[in-house]
């Protein structure tokens, strides 16, 4: 049984584009709610929780195809 290294290799893609997106959203979520003042603060408070959301979703994809690429399904 011999793993797909295109898959393998799109898998990984997938997690370092998750990676940044790990440390950003809940940065994001901490600075709108210091700056609850701020008339931004709605807005920085939406983009920290679809980075958080998206890094579920590349995280989820990933390894998803991380999982096909090795058992060949």
């Amino acid at each position: 049984m011999a793993t797909n290294r295109q898959l393998l290799g799109k898998g990984i893609k997938y997690l370092t584009g998750a990676l940044p997106l790990m440390f950003l959203g809940p940065s994001l979520i901490y600075n709108a709610f210091q700056n609850q003042s701020n008339n931004w603060h709605y807005l920085v408070l939406a983009i920290g929780i679809v980075a958080c959301l998206s890094s579920m979703v590349l995280i989820f994809l990933g390894l998803k195809t991380i999982m096909k690429g090795i058992f060949n399904d």
